[in-house]
């Protein structure tokens, strides 16, 4: 049987020094959850809950948003949109931004974006996902499962791209 090792590993800044001297652990904490805006369209119903030889193509978009309530509270919106087929052969769309609010304590200042728009959405995914299996599900058709996402790349998309523009408009 493999020990357990109880060694703490040493901070990496000062500032992390301290507050661990101080018995502060850095920590996120998840104060609210909820659903801000929920909307299922099945515009061609009964219609397009008839049997079809092929499946439609399913269009999934996600975003992340994140507001400072306080200087350690942030709300922070992942918003889901998802439909099925296009327009005479629309079969539903589905839209919902799921918020929660999150404190943040003792996290070193370059680490509170990656927090906010990468942990903050993995933990309020699960839900959100579950929410849109459910209209669709209640909508009539199969619940709609969408895969896990990487928020780490969509993160790095993101400061890729305001990169690219800050350039742009430096130029």
């Amino acid at each position: 049987m493999a020990k357990k090792s109880t060694k703490k590993a040493a901070a990496e800044t000062p500032n992390e020094a301290a507050a661990e001297a101080a018995g502060e652990a850095p920590a996120l904490n998840v104060l609210a959850q909820y659903i801000k805006d929920l909307s299922f369209e099945n515009p061609h119903a009964p219609h397009s809950l008839r049997p079809r030889e092929e499946a439609p193509e399913i269009n999934i978009n996600i975003n992340v948003n994140a507001n400072p309530l306080s200087e350690t509270d942030f709300e922070v919106e992942l918003k889901l949109e998802a439909n099925a087929g296009e327009g005479a052969d629309a079969m539903f769309n589905v839209e919902l931004i799921y918020g929660g609010v999150f404190r943040l304590t003792n996290i070193p200042e370059e680490a509170v974006a990656p927090a906010i728009l990468i942990e903050c959405p993995r933990l309020l995914f699960p839900f959100a996902r579950q929410i849109i299996a459910e209209a669709t599900r209640n909508g009539g058709f199969p619940p709609l499962m969408i895969d896990p996402v990487d928020f780490a790349a969509l993160f790095q998309q993101r400061m890729a791209e305001e990169q690219v523009r800050s350039q742009m408009e430096a130029n």
